[in-house]
């Protein structure tokens, strides 16, 4: 038997993964945005914005990806401390305090008798491996981070790409970003099963403020 050689995921990013990433991609691009005065930015200050956005999103995609791995491979080495220490347990208790420690929501309907035959059928299993390691679903998961990270610059930058008017640029930009950001509450809603509509409209405030203090602090 092979032990956690996948994530156990239809998608290699969840919803929630792919939401966080999306609002991290929009809120650095819409840093730089924020910080351009239109009022006398010329073709090589824009030009200039729109290379530092997408550079800095490419850096932050990269470096999203390796903190991925490291979360992916840091929650295989726990699960399979787990399922050791589960089949070392002495008994039905000790195995449904583990279980209990790990999951508690799936602990509530397990009795004790049931976390021993779980021990019992565990222990009837090979051992799983000392050691864990990365899979070609890890690799895909890393790169989709970086992936979203990077495409969300694309369409708030377009409009200053193809609109000479710097002013009439940034607002489109603005308004397209403020699109996206509702459109990703929307689907994080229904991923979590909360009103879809609220939740769009406390990802846009929740995008607008954040951008606002990163701009505030310097970013």
């Amino acid at each position: 038997m092979r032990w956690l050689t996948s994530r156990g995921r239809k998608r290699v990013l969840d919803p929630a993964e792919r939401t966080a990433e999306v609002l991290f991609g929009l809120i650095m691009v819409l840093t730089f945005t924020g910080s351009l005065s239109v009022s006398s930015a010329g073709p090589a200050d824009i030009h200039a914005m729109l290379t530092g956005a997408l550079g800095c999103n490419v850096a932050w995609g990269v470096i999203d990806g390796v903190l991925y791995l490291m979360g992916v491979l840091a929650e295989k080495t726990s699960s399979v401390t787990l399922l050791r220490q589960i089949r070392n347990a002495n008994d039905g208790l000790a195995a449904h305090a583990l279980i209990a420690s790990a999951a508690p929501a799936l602990a509530w309907g397990l009795q004790p008798d049931d976390a021993d035959r779980v021990r019992r059928r565990l222990r009837e299993l090979p051992a799983p491996p000392l050691e864990t390691g990365l899979n070609a679903e890890d690799w895909r998961g890393a790169c989709g981070v970086c992936v979203l990270v990077v495409l969300a610059t694309f369409p708030v930058g377009l409009p200053f790409l193809f609109m000479h008017d710097a002013m009439l640029a940034l607002r489109v930009s603005n308004a397209i970003a403020v699109a996206m950001l509702f459109v990703v509450g929307l689907s994080y809603g229904r991923a979590i099963e909360r009103s879809p509509w609220l939740i769009a409209w406390v990802m846009v405030l929740l995008g607008m403020v954040l951008v606002a203090l990163t701009i505030a602090l310097g970013g």
